[in-house]
């Protein structure tokens, strides 16, 4: 690493990250932010160009997903802050999922559109499945610090 604490190239970056580090199917954490955000995002604009851009409500996962993929973008950029915006990005999560717990009410009303019923499903098992990794994450992060002060 160099002195400013970022690697010296993208190779020994990736090496290092992918040693110590949480991951899923082989991605560290921001890469699954990243992802993350670009389904929600891609989803929202799907979600308000085929709802012929009747409401601006349609575009709600990209609202969610952008964060969360900005933060992951951030927090590679900046592995000092990665902490403070992974946790930024787990409480966007958290909020999508937490939205999405309207599907219950949308579909015992049986007034919700498939369009809607959609959205909402995509917001609870996208930010619910995100939000259990990034816990799981700061879990194995802990962990690996208190074995090294061990």
């Amino acid at each position: 690493m160099n002195k400013a604490g970022g690697f010296k190239s993208k190779r020994l970056r990736r090496r290092i990250m992918s040693e110590d580090a949480y991951t899923v199917a082989g991605r560290n954490m921001p890469e699954i932010s990243m992802a993350v955000g670009l389904i929600f995002a891609a989803w929202g604009i799907g979600a308000y160009v085929i709802s012929d851009m009747a409401s601006i409500t349609a575009m709600i996962p990209m609202f969610m997903g952008g964060p969360i993929g900005l933060l992951g973008f951030m927090s590679m950029k900046m592995p000092v802050k990665r902490k403070t915006f992974m946790h930024i990005s787990a409480m966007f999560g958290l909020i999508c999922a937490l939205g999405g717990l309207r599907l219950f009410q949308i579909l015992m009303g049986g007034d919700g559109t498939n369009l809607l019923i959609a959205s909402h499903a995509v917001l609870l098992v996208l930010g619910s499945i995100y939000t259990y990794f990034c816990v799981q994450s700061f879990r194995w992060a802990r962990k690996q610090r208190e074995a090294a002060e061990a």
